[in-house]
């Protein structure tokens, strides 16, 4: 790799999901050999790349909107004798590349999600005015194969895409229509990558996947993400490891041991459950009930009873009556949730749920979201104030807003302010928790710890 000093200037921004972070961080990498630094300031860069997803449809509004501001930061540019080259990856070049180009002629470049690492090679084509302008096939293993092997991070703690795509077609997500069937990454790239991570300081990975408790990829310990959290689990520096997105269909027994058995796996699993009405959860696909859900929460707890549950969950889908809505406030008061991800559901084209008839009108679906926000907002506050009073393992990551703050994660995800010197910054020091607030808690070092 290049090791001169960045000649253009690169701006990158981020929509959707973790892997859509870690994939923007590694098309900085594939870009830095070609002389690409990062800015922050749109208005000054070469090139400027839109990281896109594709699950709800203000999302995909927001890149359109985006792409106009951006059109006239290039007009700008290019009045004032300066080039600038946009290119829209992720889900939403995947799904609507040749409508971007439509919608949008400012826009040089489309990059699915498995293509990014063709960029250096479509911008050299797109300078010379010839060749490609869309690359949205399906090649998870090719594009793997094309990154480099060596990571720059940024901090101590880092995302590891494992696995891609889903097979699971449940009839909102467009998942499967963007990124394609599940496909896992062989155990021993992953490996190598995370002690490379490792080597460079990141104590903390999340494995991530579409459908990451699918993981197939065969490892010395037999097939599934159990064996492979195991394995990375002996890699010096790598205290800590998560994981998401699961599906309650691939939490097997395997992984569910592995939480009680394996140190180096947090007391958190985020495990999307999307409904708590059997019906449905049928027209939906999802291929689960809310009692198995249950039940299964009820395994993995035995197995790690500190274990904190995050989930998802849609309000509004096609069909839901009243009684459906009501059940889902009772799954929700039968598992209790340290914290969730909540949506109005949204008219994906292309999706079966998109033609179902019984589609429900936006106020319904405002009050539903308002009253499901607030019981679960009531359960994080909880969770957050049951931690008040003990003892956490906290991985500082970063100076916090105020001089001699530092801001780290607890084991459960949450965010915890402390007074502490930065050489603590990558260690995992011991915080009594004094306060908790609704995203955040705040505590105190437990002993005075000499500089390193």
């Amino acid at each position: 790799m290049s090791t001169a000093a960045p000649t253009k200037r690169l701006y990158i921004k981020t929509y959707g999901c973790q892997m859509n972070v870690y994939d923007s961080e590694r098309m900085a990498d594939v870009l830095a050999p070609l002389g690409y630094g990062m800015t922050d300031d749109p208005t000054h860069a070469d090139l400027v790349v839109l990281n896109t997803c594709h699950i709800r449809e203000k999302a995909t509004e927001k890149v359109y909107s985006e792409l106009g501001r951006i059109r006239e930061m290039k007009d700008a540019r290019r009045a004032a004798g300066h080039a600038m080259t946009i290119a829209v990856a992720g889900c939403v070049a995947q799904a609507e590349g040749e409508e971007i180009m439509r919608r949008q002629p400012a826009v040089d470049l489309v990059v699915g999600p498995q293509a990014y690492h063709q960029l250096p090679e479509l911008i050299a084509r797109s300078h010379r005015a010839r060749g490609e302008r869309l690359a949205a096939d399906f090649a998870p293993e090719a594009k793997f194969d094309a990154l480099a092997a060596e990571r720059n991070p940024t901090g101590v703690t880092a995302f590891l895409t494992v696995q891609e795509g889903c097979d699971k077609f449940c009839t909102f997500c467009v998942v499967p229509y963007t990124r394609g069937g599940e496909w896992s990454r062989p155990a021993a790239d992953i490996e190598a990558e995370a002690r490379s991570l490792a080597e460079k300081g990141v104590r903390e990975v999340t494995l991530l996947g579409q459908n990451v408790n699918a993981y197939n990829g065969a490892n010395d310990e037999g097939e599934g993400l159990a064996g492979l959290a195991r394995r990375l689990a002996r890699i010096p520096g790598i205290d800590r490891i998560r994981y998401t997105t699961s599906h309650p269909r691939d939490m097997d027994d395997a992984l569910i041991a592995a939480h009680g058995e394996v140190e180096a796996l947090m007391p958190y699993l985020h495990l999307p459950v999307q409904s708590g009405s059997d019906r449905i959860l049928k027209a939906m696909n999802r291929a689960h009930t809310a009692e198995s859900y249950v039940r299964l929460i009820e395994k993995i707890r035995l197995a790690r009873p500190d274990i904190a549950l995050s989930g998802d969950f849609i309000v509004g889908f096609p069909g839901e009556r009243d009684a459906d809505f009501e059940a889902t406030l009772q799954l929700i008061r039968e598992v209790n949730y340290a914290s969730a991800f909540t949506f109005k559901y949204s008219r994906r084209p292309g999706t079966p749920a998109s033609a179902m008839p019984g589609q429900i009108a936006e106020d319904v679906k405002d009050e539903r979201l308002a009253r499901l926000n607030a019981l679960l907002d009531e359960q994080a506050r909880a969770f957050n104030q049951s931690q008040v009073g003990k003892t956490l393992p906290v991985l500082f990551e970063r100076a916090g807003r105020y001089p001699g703050q530092l801001i780290g994660r607890s084991p459960y995800l949450q965010a915890v302010h402390a007074t502490a010197p930065d050489h603590l910054i990558g260690q995992i020091v011991p915080v009594r928790i004094e306060s908790a607030a609704r995203m955040s808690l705040s505590g105190a070092l437990t002993q005075a710890l000499e500089p390193a």
